[in-house]
């Protein structure tokens, strides 16, 4: 599974650093959407939101390709993906298809790392080991 893991790592990391570089450089030009895709990709370029997602997707990447703060990298990654699903799904069908390929990239990652986000996922915290202090055993000062 760690092989697995790694290669969807690589081509994860591959295809989000190419498309967040392309945010920046447009090397690949893509035509824009019509309809109200290209309306709502249009407020986000005229509002210079793009760069933040495309900064997000470039940072992510990187650390996929050197294998360093990988659970960061797929924290970073869960809402852009989330996002880029949506987008397709709901208005250009034509790009799902690697919406989805990117999606299951993400989940196999992720289940590899999966033990960095077990506290994540407790449904309740014991705070008993905790050094949180415990305010009924406040030392009483002697006046």
């Amino acid at each position: 599974m760690r092989t697995v893991s790694l290669i969807a790592q690589y081509l994860a990391g591959v295809i989000f650093l190419v498309f967040g570089l392309n945010g920046f450089l447009n090397f690949i030009p893509l035509p824009p959407p019509g309809g109200i895709a290209g309306q709502f990709m249009g407020a986000l370029y005229a509002s210079h939101y793009l760069w933040v997602i495309f900064a997000f997707q470039v940072i992510a990447a990187v650390l996929l390709l050197v294998n360093r703060y990988v659970p960061l990298a797929v924290a970073v990654l869960a809402p852009v993906i989330v996002n880029i699903l949506s987008f397709h799904a709901l208005m250009v069908p034509s790009g799902l298809p690697l919406a989805l390929f990117v999606a299951v990239l993400w989940a196999v990652i992720f289940v590899d790392v999966r033990p960095a986000f077990t506290g994540l996922f407790q449904s309740r915290v014991d705070r008993s080991n905790n050094r949180s202090r415990d305010l009924t055993k406040v030392p009483v000062r002697a006046n």
